[in-house]
């Protein structure tokens, strides 16, 4: 079995050789035995399930929540001559049926289906009356409900073992910490299930957490000084910011469209289609965006508010550099994000065990953003990964100088409780700095001894302060108080000077400038190669054009970059580069030759 996967692989999808655990998932695919597998985004998890259901008998059927997606994954595999197709409510009735009717003839490799059209009584009848080969369950962090990404559908995906036993069935993921993975097993009934761990890390992309001042100018800064005229995505936490950092970016001359859950279907439908297909567009959205999102070559993630999780912020920031080129992580955030997130906790539907989890999770993206030590090594543990420190993010490459901070944490702290733990953060921070507002006249907070007592310390180090305090367990923000800040028990030990307090030193954000700039994409192209390379893209984008799909559908631009290197002169020497199948020869490779020549 192995000798033919691996023949598939370099016929149709133009690799000479597995990546790590891809030859054995599929192995133990085609033998018929239920999977699991976490693999980090770009890791080519797509293919231990397509290869499997061209190995198998019958049409191999995916799951998938991203009917947005789904044309232009279809009509990439259609590009390498594989028959697949997909059932989602984009289609009129006409072109659904003419998908069933592909389906119960076994004319189809592939079909991927949305769950909510898979759930339907029409569809699992029509399933029951062809030949499966296998069920892919993609996105599977889907089915837990503490998850980022939760969709109810996820859950009665159970429905598949029950009335396929026979069929085997695996489900993917880039994103799943220890409850999340069995919450996966048990809701899927994957009990019996090998499971596939790789190592989740994306060693290409740096992580970069900054305090938020005017986000977004520090976001255009940022963008301006080492991304100008790439793609990248960012991330906001409400609709409006959304649609007025679209507005600002465009303003400013950057290609940006907002996308979002308020628009019409055919606005979020046209900005994805440009996203997806034209260079250096940026796409702001709220989390709604972004999950499966194929493009290679998006260069930047940008967050300019707090994710509520570590796994959120993984699963958004690995739609960066899936080409393994260098890409950025860049997290603008602040003590009102923490509120923010706090009051969403707070305000939830959820039960009380709900609510537990959802503050454990912010708490871990907190801890993860005060770090003074290696950032990937803390997201890698949260996941159950050891590493070592990665030297590609901000904590490595500038360490940052950490203090002893008892004393302004013991000001801090016992400036809450002289004012009655009844005050956000604002209040505080006026009575520590000695600003004699009306509301510190009016409760007499001026007459504290605490009134005055870190004056020597600018507002903003305070707020720092007040993150940290949160960030290690000392204080919590209590919404059912209006948002006062309140000590926890762990905060006994430090007020009696029992327990030090080590604190990052407060430093104002450097402005960006261009000198900080990383090499782009392009710019790892060798000086000759650069004309040829150049000529790939604009032939490519051509014939992207004509065939009604995203550029990197044609070619990855690492497919590209190798052909200008390489410089093949015969078929035969092009059929050599990584990403040349026997189909894309036959379709492209003379008017590749043609233009090397």
């Amino acid at each position: 079995m192995t000798a033919t996967a691996l023949s598939l692989l370099n016929s149709v999808f133009g690799y000479p050789a597995f990546r790590g655990q891809q030859a054995e998932v599929i192995a133990h695919c085609v033998g018929g035995g239920d999977a699991l597998m976490l693999s980090p985004t770009g890791s080519g998890k797509s293919l231990c399930y397509q290869l499997p259901a061209m190995l198998r008998d019958g049409v191999g059927v995916v799951v998938s929540p991203l009917i947005a997606l789904m044309q232009d994954q279809v009509a990439a595999l259609a590009e390498l001559g594989i028959k697949a197709a997909f059932l989602n409510s984009t289609l009129s009735a006409s072109e659904a049926g003419a998908v069933e009717r592909q389906v119960r003839n076994g004319e189809l490799d592939l079909l991927y289906v949305a769950p909510e059209r898979l759930l339907t009584e029409r569809c699992l009848q029509l399933l029951a009356s062809a030949k499966l080969a296998l069920f892919a369950i993609d996105e599977a962090h889907c089915v837990s409900q503490w998850g980022h990404d939760f969709r109810p559908e996820y859950i009665q995906l159970s429905v598949l073992h029950e009335r396929f036993p026979d069929v085997p069935r695996i489900a993917l993921t880039a994103t799943a910490d220890r409850l999340t993975r069995a919450e996966i097993i048990a809701r899927l009934q994957l009990e019996q299930a090998r499971v596939f761990v790789s190592s989740i890390d994306r060693p290409n992309i740096r992580y970069r957490v900054v305090e938020k001042g005017n986000a977004r100018k520090q976001l255009l800064g940022f963008i301006r000084a080492e991304h100008e005229g790439a793609a990248g995505i960012v991330y906001c936490l409400s609709r409006k910011k959304v649609e007025e950092t679209a507005e600002f970016l465009r303003d400013e001359g950057i290609a940006a469209y907002a996308y979002h859950a308020g628009m019409s279907a055919e606005a979020r439908a046209k900005h994805q289609r440009r996203f997806q297909r034209e260079d250096g567009v940026v796409i702001v959205a709220t989390i709604a965006f972004g999950m499966g999102i194929d493009k290679p070559d998006v260069r930047f993630v940008a967050h300019l508010d707090l994710p509520k999780s570590i796994e959120g912020y993984y699963q958004e920031t690995g739609r960066a550099g899936r080409d393994g080129q260098p890409a950025d992580a860049w997290l603008a955030y602040g003590l009102q994000d923490v509120v923010q997130l706090r009051r969403m906790i707070d305000q939830s539907d959820g039960g009380e065990e709900y609510r537990k989890v959802q503050v454990s999770k912010l708490d871990a993206m907190l801890g993860l953003c005060e770090a003074s030590d290696c950032r990937r090594v803390r997201m890698l543990a949260y996941f159950g990964e050891a590493s070592t420190p990665c030297g590609n993010c901000d904590t490595c490459l500038t360490p940052p100088q950490t203090m002893d901070g008892t004393i302004p944490m013991q000001q801090l702290l016992s400036c809450i409780v002289r004012t009655g733990q009844r005050f956000g953060a604002v209040h505080v921070m006026d009575v520590l700095t000695g600003h004699d507002t009306d509301k510190v006249l009016h409760w007499r907070h001026h007459d504290l001894r605490t009134f005055g007592i870190g004056k020597d310390r600018s507002v903003p180090e305070w707020r720092a302060i007040i993150r940290q305090g949160i960030a290690l367990g000392l204080l919590v923000v209590d919404h059912d108080a209006y948002g006062a800040l309140k000590l926890t028990p762990a905060a006994r030990a430090v007020l009696k000077g029992e327990q030090r307090v080590p604190l990052r030193e407060y430093h104002k954000a450097e402005k960006a400038t261009r000198t900080t700039r990383r090499a782009s994409s392009d710019e790892l192209v060798a000086g000759d190669d650069v004309a040829l390379f150049e000529r790939l893209r604009e032939w490519r984008k051509r014939a992207a054009a004509d065939h009604g799909v995203p550029a990197y559908v044609i070619f990855h631009d690492a497919s590209l970059k190798e052909i200008a290197r390489r410089r093949p002169e015969t078929l035969a020497a092009l059929r050599e580069v990584p990403g040349v199948g026997e189909r894309k020869l036959e379709a492209y490779g003379r008017e590749i030759i043609a233009l090397v020549e």
